[in-house]
């Protein structure tokens, strides 16, 4: 693939992503949110890691990684961005510390995930998908207990109950 192929499907990728997380958001209620989601990721640090890395069928920073060690853009868009568990790590007496996200943005990750399994899996994405990919990661063991088990009980309604039931009732979940 090419530079510019490269580049026209990194920004289609990215533009695609962010539209359907700002029509998940709206459907939630979350209007600020949906309309800022992920503008990092046009940002020169992540954009250009993202289409130097740019797979198509996974985010480039799976890629980058496994070139590098780490991913640059990956750094920059966690710290830079509210909806991932990453950015709400701090240091308490020497150790890093994971701690409990505000509802609102464990809502907006609810929706970056959907959304993220909707452009990569393209026809193969199932309203179990982000549950899936959840349940099969690493990172659960790492998240706050009530962050992962908010996120996995939204994502379990999203398999159980469709998108459109399942927001109804997040968007009225008060997160106890």
């Amino acid at each position: 693939m090419n530079t510019l192929q490269k580049l026209s499907g990194h920004f289609n990728t990215i533009t695609t992503h962010k539209l359907l997380v700002m029509k998940l958001c709206f459907k939630m209620g979350l209007y600020a949110q949906g309309l800022l989601h992920d503008n990092s990721k046009y940002s020169p640090v992540e954009f250009i890691s993202g289409v130097r890395y740019y797979q198509g069928d996974k985010s480039p920073i799976v890629a980058e990684i496994r070139d590098r060690g780490y991913s640059e853009g990956w750094l920059h868009h966690k710290g830079h961005n509210k909806h991932h568990w990453q950015y709400w790590i701090t240091v308490k007496r020497g150790h890093l510390e994971p701690l409990e996200m505000p509802l609102r943005y464990i809502k907006e990750m609810t929706c970056d995930r959907i959304a993220a399994c909707m452009v990569y899996e393209k026809e193969k994405y199932t309203d179990a998908s982000a549950l899936a990919f959840l349940e099969n990661s690493e990172e659960r063991k790492l998240m706050p207990e009530h962050t992962y088990q908010t996120l996995k009980k939204y994502l379990t309604w999203v398999r159980d109950l469709g998108i459109d039931k399942a927001f109804e009732m997040i968007r009225k979940d008060d997160g106890n």
